[in-house]
């Protein structure tokens, strides 16, 4: 297929109309993706997440600098909240990254939410699935960064890097959400404001809480600062230390076996999202072009059934349909 050749030659304008389509769940795009399934599997998926406001745009572009300085290509999806009039992302392809648009080494790309509690959208994986057809060696995912919501990252991600930034107070909170638990690194950025010890010794107790067992190959995550962009030789050192901790992860998962199962768990995970999608959305769509599903709210509200009841009764009727 000509499409596919095009983007496994990385043709930039094919690889933003169909993840464009595919957010847009036009159903010719999905069978896209089954041209391209056989070539990937090779890149390094890197998720980031953390609080709004902790930094992980400035640091996911000057990371994107580093990979490239050691001469690996890069595609970024940025995960941002939805319009809730347009259903696409509010804040676009990122101003500040734009300066990499001249790179062929390197692909951009926001992406909506779409509403989805994890902070990621149905459409990421395949994203991921394209740009890592496309060549690029390194695939950074940045989530919206909604405290709890934001762990699904780690049903896409080999390597999650969870960024927290001292002084705001929620670093408890966010440890009892368990968003701090799916981490493999910590980044503790804006390192030279006010508090910085405080949130050291917070996560450095709790990652005390826990046995050495529960680290899989004994990787316990380690904490890396990043102090102020106006400080480039103290911040251009910590990035470089970032990237060199990213690598060492990935190698322990290489060298103790352990990548083949987040990627079985990762497979799962997207074929449950898949699933879901096939048998479901048919469902929803049938329901209100025939107006039944009008009928059905006015029920619910009327208190004369409820969801859980409805929802038997529906997934019932369509199996029996297909049986």
């Amino acid at each position: 297929m000509e499409r596919t050749k095009k983007i496994l030659d990385g043709n930039v304008r094919v690889v933003s109309t169909l993840i464009r389509n595919l957010e847009d769940r036009i159903p010719e795009a999905k069978t896209a993706i089954g041209s391209i399934y056989p070539h990937t599997g090779k890149a390094h998926i890197i998720g980031f997440t953390g609080s709004p406001g902790a930094g992980k745009s400035t640091l996911i572009d000057a990371l994107i600098d580093e990979y490239r300085k050691r001469g690996k290509t890069v595609g970024a999806l940025l995960v941002d909240p939805s319009s809730p009039f347009t259903g696409g992302a509010i804040l676009g392809d990122r101003v500040r990254m734009q300066r990499h648009a001249t790179d062929s080494g390197v692909f951009v790309r926001s992406m909506a939410s779409r509403g989805s509690l994890g902070g990621l959208s149905k459409s990421v994986n395949n994203a991921i699935h394209i740009l890592d057809a496309m060549g690029k060696d390194i695939i950074i995912v940045e989530t919206v960064g909604a405290g709890q919501q934001g762990i699904d990252i780690i049903n896409q991600a080999h390597t999650v890097i969870v960024v927290q930034i001292p002084g705001l107070g929620d670093a408890i909170q966010t440890l009892k959400a368990g968003i701090l638990e799916i981490a493999d690194i910590f980044i503790i950025n804006k390192a030279d404001r006010d508090g910085v010890g405080k949130l050291y010794q917070e996560l450095m107790s709790m990652l005390n809480m826990y046995n050495t067992d529960k680290y899989p190959g004994g990787w316990r995550p380690p904490i890396v600062k990043a102090g102020n962009t106006n400080n480039q030789d103290s911040f251009r050192k910590s990035v470089e230390e970032l990237t060199d901790t990213i690598e060492a992860h990935y190698q322990n998962l290489l060298s103790k076996d352990l990548l083949g199962e987040r990627l079985r768990r990762n497979v799962m995970i997207e074929l449950e999202e898949t699933l879901d999608a096939a048998i479901l959305e048919p469902i929803v769509t049938k329901l209100m072009k025939s107006g039944e599903i009008d009928r059905i709210i006015d029920k619910i509200l009327r208190r004369e059934s409820d969801p859980d009841t409805i929802a038997e009764e529906i997934a019932g009727k369509y199996l029996k349909e297909h049986h």
